[in-house]
């Protein structure tokens, strides 16, 4: 990954973090890394343990940064999620997959968020 690109990716976290605390979350951990996966972020709300990864793009001309969180990446959010529960003795807790979806204009972002964006396969 290039400078530029981890750069970017960082901005785009720090900016989703800020967005997820105005709507109510509770950033818990941010970049959770296990040996096979990273979980960009992991926050609370409303009781539910949220597993949050951050997409951005410059433009949504080849499709929207939620649509690259492909079924692959989908498994490994899970199977992190599940070490991250274990760890914390969280199992009982309810949980949900969410993505902040972010693309970058020349004005400002627009910065959108899909609550239970997927479920896991089992």
């Amino acid at each position: 990954m290039s400078k530029e690109n981890l750069n970017s990716g960082k901005r785009s976290e720090a900016q989703a973090e800020l967005f997820l605390k105005r709507r109510g979350y509770v950033v818990l951990e941010r970049n959770y890394k296990t040996r096979s996966a990273e979980i960009d972020i992991v926050a609370r709300e409303k009781g539910a343990i949220c597993f949050v990864e951050v997409k951005s793009r410059s433009s949504e001309r080849f499709g929207s940064p939620q649509e690259a969180v492909t079924p692959a990446k989908q498994a490994k959010i899970a199977t992190a999620a599940r070490v991250y529960l274990q760890e914390h003795n969280l199992l009982e807790r309810r949980v949900r997959f969410d993505v902040v979806a972010i693309v970058q204009g020349a004005g400002e972002d627009k910065i959108s968020l899909v609550k239970g964006a997927f479920e896991p396969r089992e």
